[in-house]
């Protein structure tokens, strides 16, 4: 058992950030990129912890079973700061504290470390609070700074920092982990996996969670109910209405918590009016709560219509399998929806490669649009659906 033991298929990445924990002397800033759920922030985590690491040796670094591992897995470490945001962006005062808190020594590791799980979040003038912190750092001071890729960071930032790149995960090795770590059984996890396309935290939610696979399994569907523009608008309103559920689900019993824990620290009566002095502090977590659950309908929304878009990749992997020789009817290619082989089959027959590819540009275009401008949700969403008839 060590840190690294939950970064399933990132060996190379493992290799290069191990060695650098045992060095003694690493590099001061580091940049980790990777598609979503590969495992970018786990692997800042397991990094942080083998930095922190209480054994004397350096090959031992990264035991896991130390209390600086420990606090560090769970987020609890004084030495190691993680800053991320459910959030459109990372505010500008986040990022002040957060260089504030960098240039404070180590309380008793020998490293402060300080990791910002969504560098891609920050606007511009943001970044740039970080500039000086990461160019100049304390001599014991590390920074982990995760995106998506490179190019979602300033060049001045990451001309600063090593980068490392995280691969997709394979299927196998996904099952495998939810199998090894979260007990799930094997099928399970393994149809799990395929579906979230390697997606280690989607993969985990929809091994555990059913009716996080019914939202998804009816999302797959809507294509086969697009007749006409009436069914089209229809579909359209379903899928919104299917990221709004699923994100009530993750977010309700959340805001429940934090707003009881808000109002046990600070001493508020369990019942009746709160007083004045009080109600302020409750307003502004609601009010974050409200931009997290505006961002999580959206984030939803981007995984609606990446499920939805492994309906047509799989519809355009069996009509290339045909044009191959095969014959849609006979393809054994492995699909991600692979419960709907006998539907896509007979979608797949019914249309041509240009026309299935024209579609996945469509639904593509929409999640660019929804997630980088402020266009109304449901108005992109019925013109998506009419552009698939």
């Amino acid at each position: 058992m060590s840190v690294w033991t939950d970064l399933q298929g990132q060996d190379s990445v493992v290799a290069q950030l191990r060695r650098a924990a045992q060095s003694g002397t690493p590099t001061h800033a580091w940049l980790l990129t990777g598609p979503p759920g590969s495992g970018r922030s786990n692997a800042a985590l397991a990094f942080a912890a083998a930095l922190v690491c209480e054994q004397p040796e350096l090959v031992a670094r990264g035991c896991g079973v130390c209390k600086a591992c420990h606090t560090t897995m769970s987020g609890t470490n004084a030495d190691v700061t993680f800053i991320a945001t459910e959030k459109t962006t990372i505010a500008i005062d986040e990022a002040r504290s957060l260089v504030r808190k960098a240039y404070d020594s180590p309380s008793s590791a020998r490293w402060r470390v300080m990791i910002v799980g969504d560098a891609d979040r920050m606007a511009e003038r943001t970044t740039n609070v970080l500039l000086k912190a990461i160019e100049e750092p304390p001599p014991r001071t590390i920074w982990i700074l995760c995106a998506p890729s490179p190019a979602d960071v300033l060049l001045t930032i990451r001309s600063r920092c090593r980068t490392l790149t995280l691969r997709v995960p394979a299927v196998a090795d996904v099952a495998t982990l939810l199998v090894r770590r979260d007990g799930v059984d094997p099928e399970l996890a393994l149809n799990a996996a395929r579906a979230a396309q390697s997606h280690i935290g989607i993969a985990r939610r929809l091994a555990t969670d059913a009716g996080a696979r019914e939202r998804r399994d009816a999302t797959v569907r809507l294509p086969l109910a697009l007749r006409d523009v009436t069914s089209a608008v229809q579909a359209a309103a379903s899928l919104l209405e299917l990221a709004q559920a699923e994100a009530g689900s993750s977010n309700e019993e959340r805001d429940a918590v934090e707003k009881a824990t808000l109002l046990r620290n600070l001493g508020a009566p369990e019942t009746g009016t709160l007083p004045p002095s009080l109600r302020s502090q409750v307003r502004a977590l609601q009010e974050d709560q409200k931009r997290r659950a505006k961002r999580s309908v959206t984030d939803h929304l981007d995984r609606a219509l990446t499920d939805l878009c492994s309906f047509y990749r799989d519809v355009l992997v069996l009509q290339l399998n045909a044009r191959g020789g095969s014959g849609v009817e006979h393809s054994t290619v492995e699909l991600v929806n692979e419960p709907l082989r006998a539907a896509l089959l007979e979608f797949a027959a019914r249309a041509r490669p240009e026309t299935t590819l024209g579609r996945m540009d469509a639904v593509n275009a929409t999640r660019r649009r929804l997630t980088t401008t402020n266009v109304a949700q449901l108005l992109a969403l019925e013109a998506m659906a009419v552009s698939l008839l």
